[in-house]
């Protein structure tokens, strides 16, 4: 999802970090008052921690943070998901 979005946007910078679930339970990790795992936030924003989320959901924070109209939402029946399209 990411990368997709990345290539998209390219005013914006996107970090992925990724550790064992042990670092993740750490006091030191939890000092940082950054979200649990899995998690995305778009700037200061949490968007979902410990769960998934859609990449419309997320595309639409990034846009908001970049001061763009949010992308038109359309809906997909079952063969456009399973083909991409």
């Amino acid at each position: 999802m990411m990368p997709r979005l990345g290539g998209k946007y390219r005013d914006i910078e996107i970090e992925v970090m990724s550790k064992p679930i042990a670092e993740y339970q750490t006091d030191e990790y939890f000092e940082l008052d950054l979200p649990v795992a899995p998690a995305i936030m778009v700037g200061d924003e949490i968007l979902v921690e410990g769960s998934n989320i859609s990449q419309d959901k997320v595309e639409v924070v990034i846009c908001r943070c970049l001061g763009l109209p949010e992308p038109a939402q359309e809906k997909k029946g079952i063969l456009d998901r399973f083909f991409g399209r």
